[in-house]
């Protein structure tokens, strides 16, 4: 066994197609195991050494470790980049809502950036920013990646402020017919604000109550000890300290 080549797990394809096709009753139908289908598409390797990963990028010597040489590298897209460039300008976006069902896979296809970030099926998000600025780099003459950020930008702003006047025109009109809203999310977290700030403030009041407990405690008892000292008659203690050693005190 050792230094010998292994190659059965390389055999059982093959062994198990035999079986099921030289079978001892013709007639009676053998079901295939659930792995032939997997092994057939997918063979057990034979190399017996380990396979160098294929590298996306150029390597480099000096961050390159032994350790990690063998382990599959990241695979970075230019839009990568884009995003995240993006959303570190925009953070609250990333707290919107997103839909990412897609109906047969091929949404992206028919998707026309050039006709600017409003596209059917997709509402308006970072992603649409992301697609709009790579269209332009790609399409418009002298565009920077700066630039097109810059103009799909405000493109963007746009959008959002065109959303938040109809999203209060409807507002109002519903008041108008009688609907009733709810506290806002900013009025929610103002008043989850405001009870967090009234426990804070009794907790501080306690705090301070104690430590003025402990300071005025340190200062009442300061100086107490001198003052018995200096009270003590030094005549009486020598006397009392003679009677009981039986010597007449000299006055």
């Amino acid at each position: 066994m050792g230094g010998q080549r292994q190659i059965r797990p390389g055999r059982v394809y093959q062994t198990a197609t035999t079986l099921l096709n030289h079978r001892i009753f013709p007639t009676v139908q053998v079901q295939q195991p659930i792995w032939y289908k997997v092994v057939e598409s997918i063979p057990p390797s034979e190399i017996l050494t380990r396979p160098f990963p294929p590298q996306h990028k150029e390597p480099n010597p000096k961050a390159r470790r032994p350790s990690r040489l063998f382990q599959p590298q990241q695979i970075v897209y230019e839009e990568d980049e884009l995003r995240r460039t993006f959303y570190k300008d925009h953070p609250w976006e990333l707290a919107r809502p997103r839909m990412i069902i897609e109906m047969d896979g091929k949404d992206a296809q028919r998707y026309d950036w050039s006709k600017g970030l409003i596209q059917p099926g997709m509402p308006l998000c970072g992603e649409s920013v992301v697609q709009r600025q790579m269209w332009m780099m790609y399409n418009v003459p002298d565009m920077t990646k700066e630039k097109a950020y810059d103009i799909v930008r405000r493109e963007f702003y746009a959008l959002r402020h065109e959303e938040d006047v109809q999203r209060r025109i409807a507002k109002e009109e519903a008041q108008m017919m009688g609907a009733y809203f709810g506290k806002s999310f900013l009025q929610v977290g103002m008043e989850l604000e405001d009870e967090q700030y009234e426990k804070w403030k009794k907790w501080a009041a306690k705090q301070i109550e104690a430590v003025r407990s402990e300071q005025s405690a340190a200062y009442t008892s300061f100086g107490t000890d001198e003052a018995e000292a200096d009270s003590v008659d030094l005549d009486e203690m020598a006397a009392e300290e003679s009677a009981a050693e039986g010597v007449p005190v000299q006055r």
